[in-house]
């Protein structure tokens, strides 16, 4: 029912959102879980089973990354494409272009006859799943009760962190067993059933509304007055660095276990990617930290955490590494869903532009850090790749204590912050 006195500008009701306990709420919180795993279990697929891929295929480190780094490339320039179509067209209609899209894209990536083949199979994989992330929140605080966006967009991270967790654990256990085109194979049929899912579940849409096109102009001048504004920009860069340092940890440090004085097979490598289950629990945590000490504060905790548990994979104890790996991951995610969500707080018109603005950045990093880390490792070594990822965070710590300025959070920001923050996980 829509509360009394609610109108548009129009005169018309305002649609009030499904409220939680819905049968239609639960379809769409289920339905966008599924959407998250088949997004997440594919575009990362790749990482668990890099080293036997270079091998199979006889390409370094860093061009076997090329299969993550081209994915993620696809999705980034086709984030801003999707949100400004999804105006237009619909928020389910587009999603469901997108996931369908990639499901098949998905499907043919074990069947490429060569290295080129391949990469060009993930990069239109990635195109068509820049629909998801760049649609997914508006989707909800369109269709959900506002009271409980928050919660509902909590599920959809959960679905997301869950899916890049089970893509990468069943890519390794198969890829152990027959081979990375197995795993390849494997994660698609799961992304496939995902997104079969997803299709059956979602809701049409009831209070979304077609945007009129502001044409080209229009939307460049939306995307340069966030390009102008110092915090958004100190955000973006924050979203470059930490999400390109954290996707080339994850990138190597399973190239270094497989080696001396490890020698780990890739179904024990691929329990590394269990260390995001921190992560799941410190981006819940992270809203309520910033609701009593500060966005600012908490973001840079979150770095000083990534720092601390880097230095530990310095050393050539496995348990240590682990323990590292476990503080790294939480500190990256505290800190993304805080600057992810701060988007949508400091930007005051065109939020999905500048939450697009944001992902696009974010996957932009994963893409030429995530590579150019190779380059490093393969050169210099672990320990010059983990310094490297510690000079950019440390880099960002800085540029979050001279650009934002220090002060509390205003109230009932924590809430905001988790609903912003789902749309970009890893």
């Amino acid at each position: 029912m829509t509360p009394t006195g609610t109108v548009s500008d129009a005169g018309l009701p305002v649609w009030p959102g499904h409220p939680k306990g819905s049968a239609a709420y639960r379809k769409i919180l289920a339905g966008l879980a599924f959407a998250g795993v088949a997004t997440f279990a594919q575009l990362y697929s790749t990482q668990a089973v890099l080293p036997m891929m270079a091998a199979d295929l006889q390409v370094t480190a860093a061009d076997a990354a090329l299969t993550i780094s081209l994915a993620t490339v696809g999705l980034a320039v086709t984030v801003l494409p999707w949100s400004f179509l999804a105006d237009r067209i619909g928020r389910v209609r587009a999603m469901m272009w997108g996931i369908s899209a990639a499901t098949v894209l998905g499907l043919l990536v074990p069947l490429a006859t060569s290295f080129p083949m391949l990469l060009g199979l993930r990069m239109l994989e990635g195109m068509a799943l820049g629909g998801i992330p760049a649609i997914a929140i508006a989707y909800l605080n369109e269709e959900v009760n506002k009271a409980h966006a928050a919660l509902a967009a909590g599920t959809y991270v959960a679905g997301t962190t869950l899916g890049g967790l089970a893509g990468r654990l069943l890519a390794g256990v198969v890829g152990e067993l027959w081979g990375w085109r197995a795993a390849a194979l494997a994660v698609s049929v799961l992304a496939g059933v995902a997104a079969a899912l997803f299709l059956l579940l979602v809701p049409q849409a009831r209070g979304f509304t077609a945007a009129a096109a502001s044409g080209f102009r229009g939307a460049v001048r939306t995307l340069a007055g966030h390009g102008r504004n110092p915090r958004l920009l100190a955000l973006y860069v924050q979203a470059f660095l930490l999400m390109g340092g954290f996707v080339a940890v994850y990138n190597y440090l399973g190239f270094r276990l497989s080696g001396e004085p490890f020698g780990l097979p890739a179904t024990i490598i691929s329990l590394i990617f269990l260390a995001y289950l921190s992560g799941t629990v410190s981006s819940r945590w992270a809203g309520g930290l910033a609701a009593r000490f500060g966005r600012r504060t908490v973001l840079i905790s979150g770095t000083v955490l990534m720092v601390a548990g880097l230095a530990l994979t310095l050393t050539q104890l496995l348990a240590l590494i682990m323990a590292g790996l476990l503080l790294f991951t939480g500190g990256f995610f505290a800190a993304h869903s805080i600057g992810a969500g701060w988007t949508g707080v400091i930007a005051t018109t065109g939020r999905a532009q500048a939450a697009s603005l944001y992902n696009l950045a974010y996957y932009l990093g994963s893409s030429v850090i995530g590579w150019a880390g190779g380059l490093v490792f393969q050169s210099l070594g672990w320990t010059a790749l983990a310094l490297t990822v510690i000079g950019l965070a440390c880099t960002t710590a800085v540029i979050t204590a001279v650009v934002h300025p220090a002060r509390p959070a205003p109230a009932g920001e924590a809430a905001a912050a988790q609903a912003s923050a789902a749309g970009a996980p890893g």
